[in-house]
């Protein structure tokens, strides 16, 4: 079977924008690209498709194949994603025309979809800027570290691995003034150092940037983002149950980040509760 790109358009600015990054990245990887309008009008729906058409060829000598249906975009979408390499929407293009909340669409598909999700976000990536991951230590969080290697040596560009520990609730019998705190981060960046050394053999030729800091995972993240094309992160966090459908951490980021957001996932992963 042969995978494919789906990428959501309605017209609007935020759905070619993701149409735009969406051609990049099924021309860099090699794989077709659909161009899926889901909506009553038909007509309208053809045009959308024509144009966006029009900006993916723009973009790369990318397969493009139009396809418009009726129906409501974030059930279709997430039931394409069953059969798709990776599904793209904008975080408010398709919202937009449904009167639904601004960015709903793109955080069903976030939180629903069976492959992973891009939500294109921001003003136009550089190309030549890093990719960016949050590393929590979690199996699904292993699954962003996978991702955003093979993303970062498909571009050429170093990797960012950013590692964030919150301090946990104090102990009632441990002051807090004397708690070791750079014996805490030496701890933490051993930590980091041991999720990436796997990965790092297997691809000798990213340039591995370590972050350890000490925070709100989103701070930081949104921090670093800024000078990144592409920021990866986990479908659940550490702490995150199995009825958990996306992080609090990539759920904040995707409102929050200022360049596109990969939601990391293994097929088998449950997305229904």
């Amino acid at each position: 079977m042969r995978w494919a790109d789906v990428v959501g358009v309605d017209g609007s600015d935020a759905a070619l924008a993701a149409v735009r990054w969406a051609a990049a990245d099924a021309a860099l990887h090699r794989v077709p690209l659909r161009l899926l309008h889901v909506g009553p009008d038909a007509a309208a729906g053809e045009r959308y498709v024509s144009a966006a058409w029009s900006t993916a060829l723009e973009v790369a000598d990318v397969e493009a194949v139009p396809d418009v249906r009726p129906g409501d975009p974030r059930e279709v979408l997430v039931e394409e994603s069953a059969q798709a390499r990776r599904v793209v929407v904008g975080i408010s293009g398709l919202a937009e025309r449904t009167g639904l909340p601004v960015g709903s669409t793109a955080e069903v598909v976030a939180m629903h979809g069976r492959c992973p999700v891009v939500v294109v976000r921001g003003q136009e990536p550089d190309r030549g800027s890093p990719v960016l991951v949050g590393v929590d230590g979690s199996p699904v969080g292993e699954t962003a570290v996978a991702v955003a290697f093979a993303e970062a040596a498909a571009r050429r560009v170093p990797l960012v691995a950013v590692h964030v520990w919150v301090e946990v609730e104090p102990d009632p019998w441990v002051p807090v003034d004397g708690r070791d705190w750079a014996e805490i981060a030496e701890s933490e960046r051993e930590v980091l150092a041991e999720r990436l050394a796997g990965w790092q053999a297997e691809h000798p030729d990213v340039e591995v940037r370590r972050v350890v800091e000490r925070d709100r995972p989103v701070r930081y993240l949104v921090q670093h983002a800024r000078a990144a094309q592409l920021v990866v992160v986990g479908s659940r966090g550490r702490g995150g149950m199995t009825g958990m459908l996306l992080g609090s951490t990539s759920r904040a980021l995707l409102h929050m980040a200022p360049c596109p957001v990969l939601i990391a996932r293994n097929r088998e992963e449950p997305s229904a509760g």
